[in-house]
This record gives structure tokens, sequence and C-alpha cells, in this order.
């Protein structure tokens, strides 16, 4: 597909129901679940290591503080003065290779949604159909951008990163689906769409985040690594109603690998 046709698409498509999306992600979600729960296991494994750089050094300055039974607040204040640059920098890269990798779990999981969806098997290596130097250096860029375009709206009061917010959740899944296209094809493509079912996007992200908390706190916060893959069963049900899907061809199949 092209962006033309993409856009070709947008422009012709059918009104969608609320209701029957929301029903829809929910039977959805009794499928793909256990591959939800491990997108985000993986996503927090790979995080760990960011945080022990991050934060070792702060903790090794309290735990020799404490050794002594003194505090000094200005041995702290001198602390973060001397590790400031190295600690920005190293936060930036940290944010961008994590979020990297988190899109690129994302974009698989789409796939995924779709494999389970037209009832097909799915396999765990799926997840990581999109960490290949191929694409990875595309995925980079793309969080970049995302990042370039949170960073001024929320700056503003937070009203525009309110209007950004749905664009940017269909970035993953129209690069997952046309993962050949350029990143200002993709970030146009996505924003014409998001536009374009914007109140019912928004609506149906509210709701199923809401619900999504309530049953996080029921569960004294584990429910998250279960319950917040939730979110993206909207968005590709509202994608494949608007926008649809092409014949599978080699490149579109997930893997072929046993399952482990």
């Amino acid at each position: 597909m092209t962006p033309t046709e993409f856009q070709s698409k947008i422009a012709n498509a059918r009104a969608l129901d609320f209701g029957t999306i929301f029903n829809q992600s929910i039977e959805l979600f009794k499928k793909s679940w256990l591959q939800g729960f491990l997108m985000q296991l993986f996503v927090v494994i790979l995080m760990l290591p960011f945080i022990i750089i991050l934060y070792v050094p702060l903790f090794m300055s309290l735990a020799a503080q404490s050794e002594s039974g003194q505090v000094d607040p200005n041995a702290m204040n001198s602390f973060f003065a001397g590790l400031s640059i190295v600690y920005i920098l190293m936060f930036i890269i940290g944010i961008l290779v994590i979020g990297a990798i988190q899109v690129s779990l994302n974009a698989a999981f789409f796939r995924i949604l779709r494999n389970l969806d037209e009832g097909r098997e799915v396999k765990t290596s799926d997840l990581f159909y999109f960490m290949k130097g191929e694409y990875f250096g595309k995925i980079l860029l793309l969080m970049l951008v995302t990042i370039l375009i949170s960073i001024p709206a929320a700056l503003l009061f937070y009203l525009p990163l309110i209007y950004v917010m749905v664009p940017l959740s269909f970035f993953a899944i129209v690069f997952a689906f046309n993962p050949e296209w350029s990143i200002g094809d993709i970030v146009s493509s996505s924003f014409r769409l998001g536009n374009n079912k914007w109140m019912l996007t928004f609506g149906l992200l509210v709701v199923c985040y809401i619900i999504m908390m309530i049953l996080t706190v029921m569960t004294c916060g584990l429910g998250s690594l279960f319950l917040a893959p939730f979110m993206f069963h909207p968005i590709y049900y509202i994608y494949k109603g608007t926008v649809g899907f092409e014949d599978l061809s080699e490149l579109n199949q997930i893997g072929d690998s046993e399952v482990f």
C-alpha cells in the first residue's frame, strides 16, 4: 500500500461504532493477553540495565554517607552537580533506546493482533520481528520524532499534547504494516488517520485507560502488566476498519521459527 492509497482509504472510510470496537477489543484481548503480558515483561527487563546505570551511583553515595552516620546536603548537591552532564546524556540515550525497543515491540504486537484476529498461529519470537538492523534505525528516528512532537506540546499547557496523543498512538501500527515507508510518510499518514478518527480514538483510549487504572489499583499494581496492552486493541480495530490490510505476502508474515 502506498501513502497515497492510504490517504484515499481514510478519505473514503465509513463511520465506526464505539461499542462495536470496544466489544471486539475485549474479545481479541481474550486471545492476546499472554502475548501482551510478555511484551510488557520484556520492556521491564530491558529497562533494568538503564535504571541500574542511572541510579547505582546515587545509591552508592547514599550508602557511603550512611556508613559514616552523617548526611551532608552539600555533598549531595556536589554529587549531582558533578554528574549532571553525564546523567543528562545517559538519560537521553537511555530514553531513546528504551523507547525505540518499546516501539519495535508495540509494532510487532500489532502484527500479532492481526494474526490472532484472523485465526493464525503466533509465536513468542514474533515480538522481536522488528528488532533488526533494517528496521531499528527507522524506529529510533520515529521515537525521536515522537519526543520532538511531545515535548513542545507538553510545554504549551498540555492542551496540544491531548490533541497530538491520538495521532501519536497510530505511529507504531502505521509503521508495523508499512515498514518500507519513509518517516515522513509514517508521521503524516498517522496524523491524517488520527485527525479523521480523533473523537472515536480519544474516547476509546480514555475509557480503556480508566478501566485499566481501576483494575490495576484493585490488583495492587500487578494487573498493569496484563491490562496495559488492552490499550492497543482499539487502535488496531480503528486502523483495520478505516484502512484495512492488503493480502499477506512473505514480507508481511511474522517469523517462521518454532514456538518457544
